[in-house]
């Protein structure tokens, strides 16, 4: 918490630091709390206001502090492989829109997307292999959907996408096509073709709390894994 509280405090030294070249490298060390990134943007104009330098240099010296921070908030909320939204940032969201959706009482659709056996794309091409295949989906994944839908790297070989707005029965189309969209992709790694499917649980905000919302599409995702694979089912619940 002393890196944090430094930042924060507008600690000259430290912030003449953070300036320096190495910070990028250094941030991607570290899983910083949404509070601490809007206390740092909070104070960053205190922190120019006090910060010993000329004032026609005053403005080259805001921009990069805003970069940093910016920056930094990026890391902090996306997956570094796929540039996804990450889980922490899923954990937050999904909340959010949650609550949104019984507050207003709109419709909220959840999929849990999985790789069908990933582990053997692993162990029989390698991790750079499953690597190649995880950016791949993401990107597919992204193309498929809104820009009003998010989708997340889960965890693994999951990924999330929360549809906003969007009941069980109109987020058919989209699955659908994704599902048939990476079933008949061309994955190519190292010259080599490699089939790719999906299996996804879908469920709705019919749930009581959040929790039994992600419950209910896990289920689901369970289902599909075993009655085949590649195949969407959508909870009953």
């Amino acid at each position: 918490m002393e890196f944090y509280a430094r930042i924060i405090s507008g600690d000259l030294v430290f912030w003449k630091f953070i300036m320096s070249d190495n910070f990028d490298e250094i941030m991607n060390q570290f899983d910083i709390p949404d509070e601490v990134m809007d206390k740092i943007q909070q104070n960053i104009e205190d922190i120019i206001t006090n910060f010993p330098i000329p004032e026609d240099n005053k403005l080259d010296v805001i921009k990069k502090i805003n970069f940093m921070y910016s920056r930094t908030r990026y890391l902090s909320l996306t997956d570094a492989l796929t540039g996804l939204y990450n889980r922490r940032h899923f954990d937050n969201t999904v909340e959010r829109e949650f609550l949104r959706s019984k507050r207003y009482g709109g419709d909220l659709t959840i999929a849990i997307i999985d790789i069908d056996f990933f582990k053997k794309v692993n162990d029989n091409y390698g991790h750079l292999c499953g690597d190649y295949i995880l950016k791949e989906v993401a990107y597919l994944i992204m193309d498929n959907f809104r820009k009003t839908d998010i989708v997340f790297r889960y965890g693994g070989e999951e990924f999330v996408v929360i549809l906003t707005e969007t009941s069980l029965e109109q987020s058919k189309i989209p699955l659908e096509r994704l599902r048939h969209t990476i079933e008949n992709y061309n994955f190519v790694f190292e010259n080599t073709s490699l089939k790719v499917t999906i299996s996804t649980g879908v469920a709705s905000n019919s749930a009581e709390t959040v929790n039994e919302f992600l419950n209910n599409a896990d289920k689901a995702l369970y289902e599909a894994k075993n009655s085949g694979r590649n195949r969407i089912i959508i909870s009953a619940e």
